[in-house]
C-alpha cells in the first residue's frame, strides 16, 4: 500500500489503504489516540496519508509526520464530494480521501497547521476572547432587562456595569441581576489577568511583535494574533496573498459572462480577521492618526454607494494584513505616510 486515506472521528477513525492502481488492499478502524496510531503507522515505512481538518487533525498530522510519513490535511470546506455525497458514511469518506491523493492532491485543497507550540500560545488568547464575549452578553441581557422595566443603566464599558449599575437598577430585580454582575465583575478580573498574560507573550517570547505594533491600532493582542496564526511568514512569497488567504478579497462566482460582485470570502482564521477589522475601525475613527491606510479608507468612504463604509473597512484590514506582514518579514521601520511621500518625490 502506498497511499491512505483516514476519516477522523472522535473515538475511532476509519482508514483505508490503496496500492498503486488504486486496488483496496486493506480496510481497518482504529482507536483516535496517539497509542493506536504509532502502533499501527510506526515503523511501516513512509506512506502518503491524507486526512481531513477538525478537531483531531492537528495533532495527528504532526504525530504522523514524526513518524515519518507525507502527510495531506485536506481542506474540509472544499470537499463537497465528501460531505454533500449521499451514501456518505465513514468507509467511502475514507476511500475517497485515499483516491483523491493517489490521483491529484491539489483536488483537496491541502493546508498547514500551525506549530504546537503557536497553537498553545493562541489558545491563551482565544480563551480570552471566549470570556470577553460571555462578559458582553452577560452585560447586554441585564441591560435589555432593565430597559423592559421603563429604565435605562448608565451607559459604560462591561468592566464598568457592575460599579454603576447598582443606582439604577431597580430593586425589584435585585434578585435576578445581582448574580449576574458579580459573574461580570469575576469575568474582568481574569481577562486582565490574560491581559497581562498576553503582554509578557508579545514582549518577551514573541518579541517581533514589537515591529508590527508601530502600527497605530495594532496592539499586542492585534499583533500575537496575526503572527501565531500565520505562524510561518515565508510561507507566502508575495505579502499580498495573505489578504485572500485570511478571507479579505471577494469570493468569486464567474460563469460565461456573467461576473456578480461577491461579498469577502470570509475563508481562513475568523478571529485574526475579525481583531485586524477591529484595527482598521480604530485607523478610519476619529481617534486614527493620519497615515496611508486612513487616507486609503477614506478615500473609498468618500465615493460613497452602498456599504461604502463597510467596504473601506475591509480594504483597510486587506492593506493592514499585507503591511504587516511585510514588516514582519523585512523586520523594517514602519512609516505612516510611505506612499504619499513616494508620489510626491515622483511628482
Amino acid at each position: 500500500m502506498s497511499t491512505i486515506g483516514i476519516d477522523l472521528s472522535d473515538r475511532s477513525s476509519q482508514c483505508c489503504a490503496i496500492d498503486d492502481e488504486a486496488a483496496i488492499v486493506a480496510e481497518f478502524r482504529l482507536g483516535t489516540d496517539a497509542a493506536s496510531f504509532e502502533k499501527t503507522f510506526g515503523g511501516v515505512g513512509r506512506k502518503t496519508i491524507a486526512i481531513e481538518t477538525g478537531a483531531h487533525s492537528p495533532w495527528v498530522s504532526r504525530l504522523l509526520e514524526s513518524l515519518g510519513h507525507e502527510v495531506i490535511v485536506a481542506n474540509s470546506r472544499k470537499l463537497r464530494f465528501i460531505y454533500e455525497n449521499r451514501r456518505k458514511d465513514d468507509r467511502v469518506d475514507a476511500r475517497s480521501l485515499a483516491r483523491v491523493a493517489r490521483m491529484d492532491r491539489q483536488l483537496l485543497e491541502e493546508i498547514r497547521h500551525r506549530s504546537e507550540h503557536s497553537q498553545v500560545d493562541l489558545e491563551l488568547l482565544r480563551a480570552r476572547d471566549v470570556l470577553v464575549t460571555t462578559r458582553t452578553r452577560l452585560a447586554n441581557h441585564i441591560r435589555g432587562v432593565v430597559k423592559s422595566f421603563g429604565k435605562r443603566l448608565p451607559t459604560c464599558g462591561p468592566a464598568a456595569l457592575p460599579r454603576k449599575a447598582t443606582a439604577a437598577m431597580p430593586t425589584m430585580l435585585e434578585a435576578a441581576l445581582r448574580p449576574l454582575l458579580d459573574v461580570i465583575e469575576s469575568l474582568s478580573r481574569q481577562i486582565g489577568e490574560y491581559d497581562r498574560a498576553i503582554e509578557h507573550l508579545a514582549t518577551v517570547e514573541h518579541p517581533d511583535v514589537a515591529t508590527l505594533r508601530q502600527v497605530s491600532g495594532v496592539g499586542a493582542l492585534t499583533g500575537l494574533a496575526f503572527m501565531l496564526t500565520v505562524d510561518d511568514p515565508h510561507r507566502f512569497r508575495h505579502s499580498r496573498s495573505i489578504g485572500a488567504w485570511l478571507g479579505l478579497v471577494p469570493a468569486k462566482d464567474d460563469s460565461g459572462e456573467r461576473r456578480p460582485q461577491m461579498p469577502i470570502s470570509k475563508e481562513g482564521d475568523h478571529y485574526c480577521r475579525r481583531l485586524l477589522v477591529g484595527s482598521a475601525q480604530y485607523i478610519l475613527g476619529p481617534f486614527g492618526p493620519d497615515c496611508d491606510l486612513r487616507r486609503h479608507g477614506l478615500a473609498i468612504a468618500a465615493r460613497g454607494g452602498k456599504n461604502s463604509k463597510k467596504r473601506a473597512v475591509v480594504a483597510v484590514a486587506r492593506k493592514l494584513a499585507v503591511l504587516l506582514h511585510r514588516l514582519w518579514v523585512t523586520r523594517g521601520m514602519y512609516e505612516p505616510l510611505y506612499n504619499t511621500l513616494r508620489r510626491q518625490i515622483a511628482a
